[in-house]
């Protein structure tokens, strides 16, 4: 049985020598997203074989039609995608996965 909510993962790929720009222009939108209420989760991962390699996982408590209609159109993406997509060099991967009950750990310290 899955929870309600989404999960959204991303892939981009980046030519290494750009990685510290891209992330010039994806932290005040990371920040933007996780002050939204209905995040619950944003994490970020580089791949140490390939440092242009980055991975997203936002978690939300909303659908994915939501997702599309309210949350991908906010104003502060703008900025973001204008100066980040034409650093990609390969095209971004995205998909949107259900949470399935009794399948969930997280620790906290």
């Amino acid at each position: 049985m899955a929870l309600e909510g989404i999960s959204l993962h991303v892939s981009v790929t980046i030519s290494p020598e750009n990685v510290t720009r891209f992330f010039e222009f994806f932290k005040p939108v990371y920040e933007a997203v996780i002050a939204e209420p209905e995040c619950s989760f944003f994490e970020v991962y580089q791949s140490p074989e390939d440092p242009g390699a980055l991975h997203w996982v936002e978690n939300w408590s909303q659908s994915v039609e939501w997702l599309i209609k309210v949350q991908l159109t906010k104003p502060y993406y703008q900025e973001y995608l204008e100066a980040t997509e034409p650093m990609f060099i390969k095209p971004r991967e995205f998909k949107v996965v259900h949470h399935v009950e009794g399948y969930s750990y997280a620790e906290t310290k």
